[in-house]
């Protein structure tokens, strides 16, 4: 069953930003954006894990010590 909702002009431009085609629907574009946010892939999930160990074992450096390692 369909339903119709209303939505502002601002978000309608961004939605007509986000089509990959141009008779693409705004139901396929919301639902390529709530398939995009709703799960993370394993690996993913890995990495996220991973940096919050290594955050927890303060093996992170700080943003300006980056830029310096880096030569920025």
């Amino acid at each position: 069953m369909a339903t119709t909702i209303q939505i502002s002009d601002s978000v309608k431009a961004i939605l007509d930003k986000m089509k990959v085609y141009k008779k693409e629907t705004y139901n396929e574009v919301i639902e390529f954006i709530l398939e995009d946010s709703m799960e993370l892939s394993e690996q993913t999930k890995k990495e996220l894990e991973e940096a919050e160990r290594r955050m927890d074992n303060e093996k992170s450096i700080s943003h300006e010590e980056a830029k310096k390692r880096l030569g920025l």
